[in-house]
């Protein structure tokens, strides 16, 4: 009986249930469309790219009838018309334009963007994995739409040393493509093309070959000023008849990249931003625009480790190192900060970037027989033997040392006790701004801008530390032939200056080629010098104690770094 009674009860339910739901349903709301709307479409090969040439299909969508007497009337933005619900229509010259469907005096406008014809250039796979000079075969694909079926010509560019495979020299080509090729320069190799399509160029097609050496070298990094990061193969036993060029990674350096660091597989920037010298409170406070990036050694990765934008100018990256899996990097002034290597895509705050040393937690604070103070701006840091080495050229001049146990774990304020390590070039005089150290010939190679004791100088560690003066220096300067790195006339300045207050940042880094024993370092003439070195790149050799300028001649550059893994390409 309950049962029967349960079975009546939900039956009644039913009607309940189904009214509720009902209730629940939503209305539609109706939304207003346009009234006058069109498509349109390419059929056909190029169906995503609207090329010049190309057929395009405009559909009218519209759900405004025309008016009796009256047409559906299209213009096309290039000065052409037509009438219709669907019709075609090229268009001769690339461009932007504003395409217009009028129906009963109502219009509707859309931008359209043509593309003029491109050729595309690209390297066939090549045998090995890796473009060696004088030995590798190198072929072409090339796709050059054509809507039309216009007649195309076609004139092919080869660098220098460039060769068939039967050894044929091989300048020019008017061939739709090329036989292989063998190139006999290393380096970014350009290949251009330039289409005529019925007598018309269009733009020429340039393809950077990355033609690596038949042998693995150490690499040199360096940061063209205004220009993008570059790789060099240092070669010593380079044939004659080669050229060895930089390969282009084709990444902008950035504003000012003071410090490049490497540690495979990656190269890391460090780029002070724009406003890197002494500037007003208000700029020093919010001014900061530099980062640290990481960019993958043969350029075909580019990421953010990390940012300072919109934090404190002074504390933007200027110069650093790397030990173990940490990057230290250097603000203008207080201290050093530790970023672990897997750092990506974090934006700088003191707390959770604390520093690792400052000023005051150091005993040269004020202290004695050395001292610096706040504002003493730093130059190139590292660590030699389990030291820290770093350039101090305002407020504490010299080169300034401790070991980890050195740190204080409170800050002071003055009359601390310096560490043992004690410091080198100490004094007004010297301000030394970068140096490196040779583990297999033990001396340590260094750059000085005070006046009258401006170049590049090489000696042991024991021999530095017994300079006291100028004429402790002599013994130790290197000159590039007669063109030393000094002012050669009255008044003349040693190297560039930048900034509003002309502080010197050339000569920022200096790196060391293990492989070879060597160190190499860019020089930034004061642009009115003739009398100066060049502009360059230059190679110091510890074992031969000479110094030679390096083939990348008269570019200007901030940062460089040995990637001391030898490697063919990179």
């Amino acid at each position: 009986m309950k049962s029967n009674l349960l079975k009546i009860f939900m039956i009644a339910l039913l009607p309940c249930f189904a009214a509720s739901c009902v209730d629940n349903v939503p209305e539609v709301e109706k939304l207003p469309t346009d009234p006058v709307s069109f498509t349109y479409r390419i059929d056909g090969d190029y169906h995503l790219d609207y090329y010049i040439d190309s057929e395009i299909t405009f559909i009218n969508t519209s759900p405004t009838e025309p008016a009796a007497g009256s047409e559906v009337v299209w213009d096309f933005g290039d000065g052409k018309t037509a009438t219709g619900n669907e019709v075609k229509h090229p268009y001769d010259v690339a461009g932007t334009y504003n395409v217009k469907l009028t129906i009963n005096g109502i219009t509707k406008s859309q931008v359209l963007m043509i593309s003029d014809i491109k050729p595309l250039v690209s390297i066939n796979p090549i045998e090995g994995g890796v473009c060696e000079v004088l030995s590798s075969k190198v072929s072409f694909s090339l796709e050059v739409p054509n809507p039309a079926n216009r007649e195309l010509e076609y004139l092919w560019t080869f660098p220098a040393r460039t060769k068939n495979v039967v050894g044929e020299d091989v300048v020019t080509s008017s061939d739709t493509l090329p036989g292989e090729v063998i190139f006999g320069n290393v380096g970014s190799q350009a290949v251009r093309l330039l289409v005529k399509m019925d007598g018309r160029p269009l733009e020429e097609a340039v393809l950077n070959v990355p033609v690596g050496y038949n042998e693995a070298v150490p690499t040199l990094y360096y940061a063209e000023v205004g220009g993008h990061l570059m790789a060099y193969k240092l070669i010593s036993n380079k044939p004659e008849n080669m050229d060895i060029l930089p390969f282009d990674l084709g990444i902008a350096s950035g504003d000012h990249p003071f410090t490049l660091l490497y540690k495979e597989p990656s190269l890391y920037v460090l780029d002070a931003g724009t406003g890197w010298y002494f500037q007003n409170e208000e700029a020093q406070a919010s001014g900061g625009d530099g980062k640290i990036s990481v960019v993958a050694k043969d350029g075909s990765k580019l990421e953010t480790m990390l940012s300072n934008a919109g934090g404190p100018a002074f504390q933007d990256p200027f110069y650093g190192c790397i030990v173990d899996n940490d990057l230290y990097f250097t603000d203008r002034n207080t201290g050093v900060i530790k970023v672990p290597l897997a750092t990506r895509d974090a934006v700088y705050s003191a707390s959770e970037f604390p520093y690792f040393v400052q000023h005051t937690t150091l005993g040269y604070y004020g202290g004695s027989p050395y001292s610096w103070s706040y504002g003493c701006i730093g130059g190139s840091i590292g660590q030699i033997n389990g030291t820290w080495y770093w350039c101090k050229n305002y407020n504490g001049q010299g080169i300034f040392r401790w070991k980890n146990a050195d740190i204080l774990l409170t800050a002071i304020t003055g009359n601390g006790t310096s560490p043992d390590a004690g410091c080198a070039l100490y004094g007004a005089t010297f301000l030394p701004k970068s140096f490196a150290y040779s583990t297999k010939s033990n001396k340590i190679c260094f750059t000085l801008f005070g006046a009258n004791v401006e170049g590049f100088y090489a000696c042991t560690i024991d021999e530095m530390n017994a300079i006291t003066n100028s004429a402790g220096l002599t013994p130790y300067k290197k000159m590039f032939g007669e063109l030393g790195f000094v002012p050669n006339k009255a008044g003349g300045a040693f190297a560039a200056k930048e900034g509003h207050t002309s502080e010197f940042v050339a000569i920022c880094q200096i790196a060391y080629d293990e492989v070879n024993d060597c160190a190499y370092f860019a020089y930034r003439n004061n642009h009115n010098d003739a009398l100066c070195a060049p502009t360059g790149i230059y190679k110091y050799d510890f074992v031969a104690d000479k110094i030679e300028q390096v083939s990348v001649l008269n570019k200007e550059v901030y940062g460089v770094v040995v990637n001391n893994t030898p490697s063919k390409p990179f």
